[in-house]
């Protein structure tokens, strides 16, 4: 797998669908009316495939899910200037924004298995959560996500019929 971009910090994205064909998303409790598909960084040493099994777990409780599908390449998105500021506090680092590798998730279990509290290993990120479309799931993104969500829901689409 080639490298991601120079200046962009390593990060996974999921698409998780269910039964219906609807994709997973879940409202930022720090951006108000901002919801997105969940996402995080991938660890030192760690591969991206390893890594959104995990984020998924951490961020959702979901362990009841096998991968259907990879973008072959690293997407990327920009922060906006203020978001860049934020997170040079946060994670240390001055990242232009982040490159992403995305996985199709088919979720083989039950709502009720599914908790934004996560795993309990990390501090929960979601308000709420719903079952949305892939045009639902590009509206309510932010938007300097919606292009990368568009680049990967074209991709999924097939999966997604």
């Amino acid at each position: 797998m080639e490298a991601p971009p120079e200046g962009y910090r390593r990060n996974v994205g999921i698409c998780l669908i269910n039964d219906s064909k609807k994709i997973f998303a879940a409202s930022r409790l720090d951006i108000p009316d901002s919801w997105q598909m969940p996402q995080g960084g991938v660890d030192e040493g760690e591969d991206p495939r390893s890594a959104a099994i995990r984020e998924l777990r951490e961020e959702t409780g979901v362990s009841s899910a096998e991968i259907l599908a990879e973008v072959p390449h690293w997407l990327t998105y920009d922060f906006p200037p203020k978001v860049r500021e934020k997170l040079r506090h946060q994670w240390g680092g001055d990242w232009k924004g982040q490159a992403q590798k995305w996985f199709l998730f088919k979720f083989t279990g039950k709502d009720e298995e599914i908790n934004l509290l996560g795993d309990g290993t990390e501090k929960a990120e979601f308000g709420e959560w719903s079952w949305l479309s892939a045009e639902q799931t590009i509206d309510l993104a932010v938007d300097f996500k919606k292009p990368v969500y568009k680049e990967v829901l074209a991709f999924f689409a097939p999966y997604l019929q």
